[in-house]
């Protein structure tokens, strides 16, 4: 399913978008602060980016700027006001793909993101390699020595935060807050069942002290790349 960041501060608009486009098939992380929104977009990877242009911590248009300069290529589709229609051309200019005015039809919004979608840039392979793994987010492929994995699609998501940041050290909290979407009900329990899985995929019988996914006492989780 396509992975959609979407930042918004508008709660209650927020809440009826991810209804609506998780039921078109879509999946969503909803984060409601500017600067947090840009954390996700550093670290994560996405197939398409929703941007309100007026959000606290750091406007929409600032983190596309950011965006583009760190060569960044996922679609992005802006959200503004009818009072701010005249800073289309200046979101066009920082990097926008799309534009949508608010308030707006919830099809119309799944139909540009669709659209979105069918451009050949999003036919680009962000293939990830540590070490003898190699992860496509695109395609939703995990290979392990050029043996397909069979993942969950939770323990995928928390393999692809891994494998983008090997060798850092990361606690349950800070993987709860990452991996899992902010309002998730899920405890620490679910994390430590998702790596015992994945280090059942990943390790087979190995033992858990000679596991890739490395247990630092006392501090988190993280991935060796060796």
């Amino acid at each position: 399913m396509p992975k959609i960041l979407y930042v918004e501060d508008d709660k209650d608009l927020a809440t009826m978008v991810k209804e609506w486009l998780v039921g078109e098939n879509f999946t969503l992380e909803l984060v409601h602060d500017g600067a947090l929104g840009w954390e996700y977009l550093r670290q994560g990877d996405y197939d398409l980016i929703i941007l309100d242009w007026e959000l606290p911590g750091m406007s929409g248009v600032e983190i596309l700027k950011r965006y583009r300069n760190m060569s960044g290529m996922t679609p992005v589709l802006m959200l503004t006001g009818r009072g701010h229609v005249e800073n289309k051309e200046q979101g066009f200019d920082a990097g926008a793909d799309d534009y949508l005015t608010k308030p707006f039809a919830m099809k119309e919004l799944s139909a540009r993101l669709r659209a979105l979608m069918r451009r050949p840039a999003m036919m680009v392979s962000n293939a990830i390699k540590v070490g003898d793994l190699e992860l496509d987010p695109t395609k939703h492929t995990v290979t392990k020595a050029g043996q397909p994995l069979h993942l969950l699609p939770k323990d995928f998501s928390l393999l692809e935060f891994f494998m983008r940041n090997p060798d850092k050290v990361y606690s349950t909290e800070a993987l709860m807050m990452r991996v899992w979407n902010a309002d998730s009900e899920s405890g620490t329990d679910a994390l430590r069942t998702a790596i015992k899985r994945l280090r059942k995929a990943l390790d087979g019988d190995t033992a858990e002290s000679d596991s890739m996914i490395e247990n630092i006492p006392r501090i988190g989780y993280r991935l060796k790349s060796r």
